[in-house]
C-alpha cells in the first residue's frame, strides 16, 4: 500500500465508479481493480459493494476513507513545510465557514493560527455554502469549507470529512426506535436550513423519497431552540448538536438504509493567491478536521449516563 494507491482510493470511493476513476487517473480499469483488491487484502476487509451501476462503500470502506485523507494530506503538509522553510509566515487570509461549522472549528482555528503563525491575520466569514462558493469564485475570500460542493475547474478542493446527517428531536419524543425508516421520514413535518435541504433532497431523491418541509429557517440556534422546545423536529450534520444529544437536551436518530450525509472540504480557487500564509491556514483546519474526526466529532456517540447530563446541566 503506497500514497499512489491511496489517492486512487480515494478518487475512487469519491466518484463511486471505477470506470470514471480509471478515466480521470488514466489508468486501465484492470488494473485500478487490482490496486483496489491489494489494499483490500492487506486491510482484510472489503472496502466496496459492487452494484449494477458503480460502486458502494462498505461501513469498512467509509472508515478507511477518512484515514486515507489524512494520511494523504500528512504527506502533502510534509512536502509544504520542507518547501516553504522556516521562514515567517505572515498575511491576511479570509476564511468561510458554514453556520453549522463556525462554532465547531472557528474557536480553536483562530487560536492555533494566533499561537502558530502570530504573523498571519486571519479572519473568519460565515454563510451557507452557495454564498461562500461565490465569495470563492470572485475572489472575496482566499479559503473556505463548503458542503458537498459542484465539480468545477474553478476550484481546488480537498475533502475533509463525511459526516452523517441525523435526524434531531425533542428528549423522549421517539420512544425506544433507534432509526427513522425512509418512510417515517417522509411522513414526519421538518425544519431545516435551505442549504441543508437542498444536500439531504439530492440524496433521498436516489430513494424516489423528499423531505416533508414545515419551515426554511436559516438560523441554526433557532432551529436548536424549537427543538428543544417541542416545536419541531430537523435533521443536522452529526456534529452540530452533539453536546445537547450526549446531554440528553436533544435526541439524535440515524435514518435507516438511506447514508444521508455531507462531503466537506477545504475549497480555494485555482485562480486565487496561493500563498504560505493560505497554506497554512487550511493545513491547520485539516488538522483540526483530522482531531475532530478521531474524537468522533463527525458522527452519533453514545449518550452521558443521565447522572452525567443532570450533573452537567446543574
Amino acid at each position: 500500500m503506497d500514497i499512489r494507491s491511496l489517492k486512487c482510493f480515494i478518487l475512487t470511493a469519491e466518484l463511486g465508479s471505477i470506470t470514471r476513476a480509471s478515466g480521470e487517473l488514466g489508468i486501465v480499469q484492470s488494473a485500478l481493480s487490482r490496486k483496489i483488491q491489494t489494499i483490500e487484502d492487506e486491510l482484510e476487509c472489503t472496502l466496496f459493494t459492487r452494484l449494477p451501476r458503480g460502486i458502494q462503500l462498505t461501513p469498512a470502506g467509509r472508515r478507511f476513507l477518512e484515514r486515507a485523507r489524512r494520511v494523504v494530506r500528512e504527506v502533502d503538509f510534509a512536502r509544504m513545510d520542507l518547501k516553504d522553510g522556516a521562514a515567517e509566515v505572515q498575511g491576511a487570509v479570509s476564511l468561510g465557514l458554514s453556520p453549522t461549522l463556525a462554532p465547531l472549528l472557528a474557536p480553536d482555528c483562530l487560536a492555533q493560527v494566533a499561537a502558530d503563525y502570530p504573523g498571519i491575520q486571519l479572519k473568519i466569514v460565515e454563510g451557507f455554502s452557495a454564498t461562500l462558493l461565490d465569495l470563492l469564485i470572485t475572489g472575496r475570500i482566499e479559503l473556505a469549507v463548503l458542503t458537498n460542493p459542484p465539480r468545477t475547474t474553478m476550484l481546488q478542493a480537498e475533502p475533509a470529512v463525511s459526516e452523517e446527517i441525523l435526524v434531531i428531536t425533542p428528549p423522549g419524543a421517539r420512544g425506544i426506535q433507534p432509526y427513522y425508516t425512509l418512510d417515517e421520514l417522509g411522513n414526519e413535518p421538518v425544519v431545516v436550513t435551505s442549504g441543508l435541504r437542498t444536500v439531504i433532497e439530492d440524496q433521498l431523491r436516489r430513494h424516489g423519497r423528499a423531505l416533508n418541509v414545515a419551515a426554511e429557517v436559516d438560523s441554526v440556534e433557532a432551529i436548536r431552540r424549537m427543538v428543544m422546545r417541542g416545536q419541531a423536529i430537523t435533521l443536522m450534520p452529526a456534529s452540530t448538536f452533539q453536546e445537547d444529544v450526549r446531554a440528553h437536551r436533544l435526541d439524535a436518530f440515524h435514518v435507516a438504509n438511506a447514508s444521508l450525509h455531507r462531503l466537506l472540504v477545504i475549497a480555494q480557487p485555482l485562480s486565487g493567491r496561493d500563498t504560505p500564509a493560505i497554506r497554512q491556514v487550511a493545513e491547520t483546519l485539516a488538522r483540526q478536521f483530522s482531531a475532530l474526526a478521531d474524537e468522533g466529532a463527525f458522527r452519533l456517540l453514545q449518550r452521558l449516563p443521565a447522572k452525567a447530563a443532570k450533573a452537567r446541566r446543574a
